[in-house]
């Protein structure tokens, strides 16, 4: 996943872990301080890539926080076909006992 990009979505880091996470925060970190580097040497390119990498930290930091806060739960692909399993399961037991 590209920092800055318009991939790092708060939907797209619900699936992403938290060590994971906090690998990306440490990136877009050392992103930043090397953008701010080549702005202060007057190197900079796109001025628009130092927004753009503050809100990827901002959003990274929002989920991280509302997680410890239990706000916002990690999204797992596999709870939510298992759950579905259970309530057809659940549903064919019920008729099977009132028959």
């Amino acid at each position: 996943m590209s920092i800055g990009s318009k991939n790092l979505t708060p939907a797209e880091l619900d699936k992403i872990e938290d060590s994971v996470l906090i690998e990306e925060l440490k990136k877009a970190r050392e992103e930043l301080f090397n953008l701010r580097f080549q702005s202060a040497t007057g190197q900079l390119e796109s001025h628009g890539r130092l927004r753009a990498v503050k809100r990827d930290i901002a959003r990274i930091y929002t989920i991280i926080r509302e997680r410890e806060l239990g706000i916002r739960a990690v999204a797992t692909a596999a709870a939510k076909p298992a759950t579905k399993a259970k309530k057809a399961a659940s549903a064919d037991a019920a008729a099977t006992e009132e028959a």
